[in-house]
């Protein structure tokens, strides 16, 4: 078998994704599709290859005609996807992802790994790290000041909006994120255009312990707030209070790590979608692949 060979020499994909109970999946997108009749029809491709084919896609940074390409050429892709008799295209793919956004099942299939992570005995237990980071996109050859809107009809985004981080600005989303503290995986996520400031989105649940940094400070959350405090006019830090500071980055700073997977290995730095819905597909499937590719760190400390 010619795979054999590849696994000998090291197959990156060998082993990602075996703890995940994929089946599972696939009962949350029952209801995507209601044209399996008996009236016949054209059948939809399985649920769980799609899935798995978006995690390779998002993975490698391809297109969708890169990504039929590499499934009819690369032996580790095929392997992954459990040999598929049928190919679909890149029109495929690209509805498959259309249909995860109109649908909300894009939500679902976070949901579903995030309880299998409990499952796994990997539950938050004492704490989470929030941050995030600009996501580019291609803001065209108009001024900043043009708005945007449903009459946009080029690869020039329609949502995204101007932020500006001390010197720079940037343009188009932000990817926010919550990691635990105890395994490092990321367990929520948001997508918001790049002029939502960090602190109007919190991810923590009731009973968390959130770690953020001084953007953080002063905004309300459903958890227990542990981000560093800023000075302010009138009231600058004392000793005690940079003491904690630096204590809190020291805790908060493993959330970088996403961040830098999400730019360096998944390329997802710049996305060339227009919309912020499609733009939290990418970033979801992005968070999927992180997850995947640390589950067995994870799951070590929890042997340890």
């Amino acid at each position: 078998m010619a795979y054999s060979r590849l696994e000998r020499i090291g197959d990156p994909l060998s082993g990602i994704g075996s703890q995940i109970k994929w089946d599972e999946f696939a009962l949350k997108m029952q209801s995507m599709y209601n044209n399996k009749t008996d009236k016949g029809g054209r059948p939809n491709f399985d649920t769980i290859l799609m899935i798995k084919i978006l995690v390779l896609q998002q993975w490698y940074s391809l297109s969708d005609q890169a990504m039929e390409r590499e499934m009819a050429n690369n032996l580790s892709f095929m392997n992954f996807l459990g040999y598929p008799e049928t190919i679909p295209d890149s029109t495929t793919i690209w509805l498959f992802r259309e249909r995860l956004k109109e649908t909300g099942k894009i939500d679902a299939i976070w949901q579903e790994l995030q309880k299998q992570l409990d499952e796994m005995n990997l539950k938050v237990k004492k704490g989470v790290i929030q941050d995030a980071s600009f996501i580019t996109s291609d803001p065209g050859h108009a001024k900043s000041d043009v708005p945007r809107g449903d009459e946009a009809k080029t690869r020039r985004s329609r949502d995204g909006t101007w932020a500006k981080k001390g010197d720079k600005s940037f343009f188009g989303y932000k990817f926010h994120a919550k990691m635990d503290t105890d395994f490092g995986l990321i367990r929520a996520t948001e997508t918001t255009t790049a002029n939502v400031h960090d602190s109007q989105v919190d991810l923590a649940k009731e009973g968390e312990i959130r770690y953020g940094d001084k953007g953080y400070f002063g905004a309300k959350t459903k958890g227990h707030d542990a981000s560093m405090k800023r000075a302010t006019r009138g009231h600058p830090l004392n000793y005690k209070d940079e003491l904690r500071n630096k204590r809190i980055s020291r805790k908060r700073s493993p959330v970088e790590r996403c961040f830098a997977f999400t730019k360096r290995i998944c390329k997802a730095g710049h996305v060339v979608v227009t919309t912020v819905e499609r733009a939290n597909v990418k970033m979801v499937f992005t968070a999927i692949v992180f997850n995947l590719c640390h589950l067995n760190s994870a799951l070590g400390k929890v042997k340890a």
